[in-house]
């Protein structure tokens, strides 16, 4: 195993202990905080590489941020599943990615594409349905993409990632590149059919991937332990495949490194598979239309983890603690991202709209590039 033992696990719990089904706080408080800024691949990190951690977590923010003032008057239509609170999980594991390192995930897919390096323009765009955005304004929220920079999008159908993020791996390794396919899902899509028959055959074939389940604790809105069975964590189910596995603190972008960095380094050289869990949090619904999400969490609990274990307040707070840079150069980068979060909004509203005639553009790859098998049979029901 990566590591032994549940006390990482134990920690990160204590934003939801609150539910009498989850750890009960007075097991935390005895609990040692371990500190990974010592490790290799942290110790590696220049000022510059820091705050461009720093940069890329307020960026996911404050884009999401102004995707949902926009949604709520009515802007943006569909769903809207915010990573607020989770930044440092895309931003701290993506981080280490190289030229061969390939990316894939769910619907709650903002951060990863930031992260990954699109630009907020055409993801505004795409929240507004227009023909500027990433994906022509076709997609969507669940739906951002960018092959060119090894992102292989959000997906909307629970668990449907997993058996694709496999395919990534399976392409590295048969193709002999040395990567690794990160491949993220969040806790509730834990129990899909489709991840345990992935997960089967990445051991079988040794294939180098690494799921990362984001455990926010709630699913679409109940909590871990009334949804899933599992003696001390989920990302445990990796050794009835004979995987590794480790639990993560979300909270701590040293720690999310550290310990990610472990398992992309052994798929990569040694094709083998793992679960990484991170415990981390969403400060609102599943969705912006899960109205209950204040019925299942208290406010308390809510407010507990802002204060506590926000991961850019943390990582704010360690900057300045290590000398690294003031407060105000820290609102100069926050500031920054404001105004392109705002500028974003501007281009998506004067980007025109899809045509009716590109309805049936970007569907099947034969007809757009008129190839011989585009000729054969019937692709659309309007032929």
């Amino acid at each position: 195993m990566l590591q032994t033992g549940f006390i990482p696990y134990l920690r990160a719990a204590a934003p939801y202990a609150h539910d009498s089904h989850a750890t009960p706080m007075s097991s935390l408080t005895a609990t040692p905080r371990l500190d990974f800024a010592s490790s290799p691949v942290n110790k590696a990190l220049t000022t510059e590489q820091k705050l461009e951690l720093f940069r890329k977590m307020v960026r996911i923010r404050r884009f999401e941020q102004v995707a949902l003032k926009y949604y709520q008057v009515g802007r943006i239509g569909g769903f809207l599943h915010l990573y607020i609170g989770q930044e440092s999980v895309a931003v701290g594991t993506l981080s280490l990615c190289g030229e061969n390192d390939h990316n894939i995930t769910a619907y709650r897919c903002h951060g990863h594409a930031i992260t990954s390096g699109m630009e907020m323009n055409p993801l505004m765009a795409e929240l507004f349905g227009k023909a500027t955005g990433c994906s022509k304004g076709k997609g969507g929220s669940m739906h951002f993409f960018a092959p060119d920079k090894n992102y292989w999008g959000g997906h909307g159908i629970v668990g449907g990632q997993t058996p694709l993020g496999l395919g990534l791996a399976y392409g590295l390794k048969y193709l002999d590149k040395e990567g690794c396919a990160l491949c993220y899902l969040g806790d509730g899509a834990v129990n899909q059919g489709a991840f345990h028959e992935s997960l089967n055959i990445a051991a079988l074939f040794e294939l180098p991937v690494v799921y990362v389940i984001e455990n926010n604790g709630y699913s679409m809105g109940t909590s871990q332990k009334r949804s899933s069975a599992y003696r001390g964590c989920l990302a445990q189910r990796a050794e009835a495949y004979d995987m590794e596995w480790d639990v993560i603190d979300g909270s701590d972008l040293y720690e999310v490194r550290a310990k990610t960095h472990i398992a992309m380094e052994r798929a990569r050289k040694q094709h083998k598979p793992a679960i990484l869990e991170i415990t981390t949090y969403r400060y609102y619904g599943h969705s912006i239309a899960d109205a209950n999400h204040k019925k299942y969490r208290t406010p308390e609990e809510i407010d507990n983890y802002k204060n506590n274990f926000d991961p850019i307040r943390l990582w704010r707070k360690r900057l300045i603690e290590e000398g690294v840079i003031t407060e105000a150069q820290l609102d100069e980068i926050d500031n920054a991202a404001k105004a392109e979060a705002d500028a974003s909004v501007k281009f998506a509203e004067a980007s025109p709209a899809p045509t009716i005639e590109s309805i049936m553009e970007d569907v099947y790859w034969e007809t757009d590039n008129n190839t011989p098998a585009s000729k054969l049979g019937r692709h659309f029901f309007t032929d």
